[in-house]
């Protein structure tokens, strides 16, 4: 098992916009896409506040790189996240790292 932990740092004052679509929209398109998210978190003490962290979790790459390429070509998402930015970009950049859980990680 594999977790991907992105990073997406937002705009000043966009972070609701995102979160808003998150709820909204990205999730609906990830459980018809098969994609497994583990949790999300926004700051409350750290470096900026404009952050969204969320991990996601897949069997291995080949899921990965097929359920992400389909959900990236998925009209109903490329539509909705245009929609979202008709009033500008929301995201000034993302990280993502993909970690493979140690031998004494309550995650496996």
């Amino acid at each position: 098992m594999l977790h991907e932990l992105r990073i997406y740092r937002c705009l000043p004052s966009r972070l609701p916009n995102l979160l808003k679509r998150f709820e909204q929209v990205t999730l609906k398109l990830w459980d018809k896409h098969g994609i497994r998210q583990i949790g999300f978190w926004t700051v409350v003490v750290g470096e900026s506040n404009h952050d969204l962290f969320y991990m996601l979790e897949w069997e291995n790459l080949a899921e990965r790189e097929r359920k992400w390429a389909a959900f990236g070509a998925d009209p109903e998402w490329i539509a909705a996240r245009s929609e979202s930015e008709r009033d500008g970009p929301i995201v000034a950049s993302i990280s993502n790292q993909i970690l493979a859980p140690t031998g004494f990680s309550r995650l496996r």
